[in-house]
């Protein structure tokens, strides 16, 4: 990584600090459309910072809209059935094919555009922030050649993506209930949904490795034909 990606890296991971400090405040006074827009807001900032810049074009910006789409259709397709779903998935190899920038934005904007069906509410910026941290990790530079590498490790990253968001979607769960943070009920609220919680990691570690492949090698072939960088 150079330094100049490296210190582009380190103001996004100080950034999303500041934000989700921000955002705990707004929640406690109940201000999740603010909260949303927020994340809304941040997620598109380094497209649209890198746009200013002309760093990037409008075919760019067409493709992260598709895995949006896509990412969305993935999670309408498999709404009847629980906790299975091909989206985070797709969030993940779009991460590790563009990026950690077009990684939050994919897992990001592909909450809030899929809420638009399923419902929006105060648990939407949580869902945000959860599938937007998970494309962006994926796309760090070191993660991005791990994960790679082997299916391995693809399969472990969607385990780990499918405990990371139910953990933290249950911090929300407490919270709506009484708006304070109890461990005991997190605790209990963690060991009744240890069955969505496994199979929510199965269908990740599963449907990393069926599409990885796949996804990525198109990716490739647009970005060489259209001269997407």
């Amino acid at each position: 990584m150079s330094k100049k990606e490296f210190k582009t890296l380190v103001i996004n991971v100080l950034f999303v600090l500041v934000l989700v400090s921000i955002c705990m405040i707004l929640f406690q006074a109940s201000q999740y459309q603010v909260i949303s827009m927020l994340l809304i807001i941040s997620a598109c900032f380094p497209i649209y910072y890198r746009y200013e810049k002309k760093q990037v074009n409008i075919k760019e910006i067409v493709l992260i809209a598709i895995l949006i789409t896509v990412a969305v259709l993935g999670r309408f397709l498999f709404y009847m059935i629980p906790a299975i779903t091909p989206m985070t998935a797709i969030i993940i190899i779009s991460g590790i094919s563009l990026g950690y920038e077009v990684g939050f934005l994919v897992g990001s904007l592909s909450a809030v555009a899929s809420n638009m069906l399923f419902g929006q509410g105060p648990w939407t910026p949580f869902q945000m922030f959860s599938w937007g941290m998970i494309g962006f990790l994926a796309g760090l530079p070191w993660m991005r050649k791990i994960l790679g590498k082997s299916y391995w490790f693809l399969a472990l990253y969607g385990i780990f993506a499918g405990l990371f968001f139910s953990f933290f979607m249950d911090v929300w769960t407490v919270f709506s209930i009484d708006r304070y943070f109890s461990w005991q009920r997190y605790l209990a609220l963690l060991l009744t949904a240890v069955p969505y919680t496994l199979s929510y990691c199965f269908a990740n570690a599963f449907f990393s490795c069926l599409l990885f492949r796949v996804i990525q090698t198109k990716l490739q072939r647009i970005l060489i034909k259209y001269d997407i960088k």
